[in-house]
């Protein structure tokens, strides 16, 4: 049998976005699904167009920027007694302007979503995941994950923790049962982009359409990624080649580029 099928799956950030794409392409498949999010109104709509004999859903409401909130979040699934194999850390978010200007509380919060929520589930859940037959993590990382950019200098900078860690544990965890694999999207169309903007002096998420990739492809690469057991995976052709390419520049004349943005 297949991981994914029958997986008992805990989905953060599943009220939008890549995280309800999640939700959708794997609830034919999965025996359970553990829906988090903030927005618990979202969860339990998805949950009722999810529905169908044989699968469980559970809809949990939870910041992941409130440390309280995460442990929580922990102690009602070591209560519930969830047999998880498969964990999405999938929650995320972003902050577009310069670094000098933003607010502190949403630097902190993005800090404590992309970085420490993450890590602090994944601490938590290993050693259910390690009890089943085989498991899989799958964090939701970033093209921009590859580059310092300006203008979103601390999430590319949480995105390059997250590939980095993904990359640490998957070398830790092998021979376990336990697959550990990074997606790497560029731009996607979800409500990432405008949460991201600044409602003060908003600097517009621009980039070009041939890059943009739709959520049904990143999640179904990043699905199929899961179950060929690959490290990391950058959905849409144009965006690998892009990043490969861009990785390939001398420091110098990268460093050029990332002025001429910062400008």
């Amino acid at each position: 049998m297949n991981l994914l099928d029958q997986c008992n799956v805990l989905i953060t950030g599943a009220s939008s976005g890549l995280g309800k794409e999640f939700a959708r392409q794997l609830a034919p498949r999965a025996a359970t699904l553990v829906l988090v999010a903030r927005r618990l109104e979202r969860l339990e709509a998805l949950k009722s167009e999810l529905e169908r004999p044989g699968l469980t859903i559970h809809c949990r409401q939870a910041d992941l920027s409130d440390r309280t909130e995460v442990d929580t979040l922990l102690a009602w699934l070591a209560s519930a007694g969830i047999p998880l194999n498969f964990l999405i850390n999938n929650a995320g978010l972003g902050d577009h302007g310069r670094f000098e200007t933003g607010e502190w509380e949403r630097t902190r919060q993005m800090l404590d979503v992309n970085i420490g929520a993450l890590t602090r589930l994944t601490h938590a859940l290993l050693p259910i995941l390690k009890a089943q037959a085989g498991a899989a993590i799958l964090n939701v990382s970033s093209s921009a994950a590859f580059f310092p950019i300006p203008k979103l200098a601390v999430y590319a900078a949480t995105k390059a923790y997250v590939s980095s860690f993904t990359e640490a544990i998957r070398a830790e965890l092998r021979g376990t049962g336990v697959r550990v694999t990074a997606v790497c999207p560029g731009p996607v169309s979800t409500e990432f982009g405008r949460v991201a903007e600044r409602t003060a002096s908003p600097e517009p998420l621009e980039a070009p359409d041939a890059l943009r990739v739709s959520a049904r492809e990143v999640v179904g690469d990043a699905l199929r990624a899961v179950e060929a057991d690959r490290a990391r995976v950058i959905p849409g052709w144009l965006v690998a080649l892009t990043v490969a390419a861009a990785s390939l520049l001398p420091m110098a004349l990268l460093r050029y580029g990332l002025n001429k943005r910062a400008r």
